[in-house]
């Protein structure tokens, strides 16, 4: 009996459509994370990046499990310069750019190699409840 490898080049990629108004952050970026890197299909191969696109709306309406997250949940910053080290809470980088705080979250549960980047680079994030995804045909998917 031989196992099914896949190769790169022969899975299609599909487009996945997901909407985070009243979601909870952690639990929806592990079903993204999940869909990016494949393991959805039973044709998952870890060295090749079997996953789909996934195009998420409405990130500013994304929630959090504890109120008490928003303040104590907190992102880092440098910018090059020395003493350019700052500390963001998730709140703040939630009110001025919240797709970053939803990316952040799936990247850090995907592979750390030039796969996991692969993976994220199929992951397309939009505040509203608009996006320029419209002729791919996104199919809906539930969190």
């Amino acid at each position: 009996m031989k196992t099914y490898m896949a190769k790169k080049g022969e899975i299609k990629a599909r487009w996945r459509l997901v909407d985070l108004s009243g979601k909870i952050l952690g639990r929806a970026a592990t079903r993204i994370a999940t869909v990016l890197m494949g393991k959805h299909r039973p044709e998952y191969t870890p060295h090749v990046d079997t996953g789909d696109f996934v195009v998420i709306v409405n990130a500013e309406k994304v929630k959090v499990s504890s109120p008490k997250k928003l303040q104590l949940h907190t992102y880092e910053r440098y910018s090059g310069y020395p003493s350019g080290h700052k500390v963001i809470t998730m709140q703040e980088v939630l009110q001025k750019h919240p797709d970053r705080v939803i990316r952040e979250a799936v990247r850090r549960m995907l592979p750390k190699s030039k796969l996991g980047k692969a993976m994220l680079s199929k992951l397309k994030v939009y505040a509203g409840p608009d996006h320029p995804h419209q002729a791919q045909m996104p199919e809906k998917l539930e969190i």
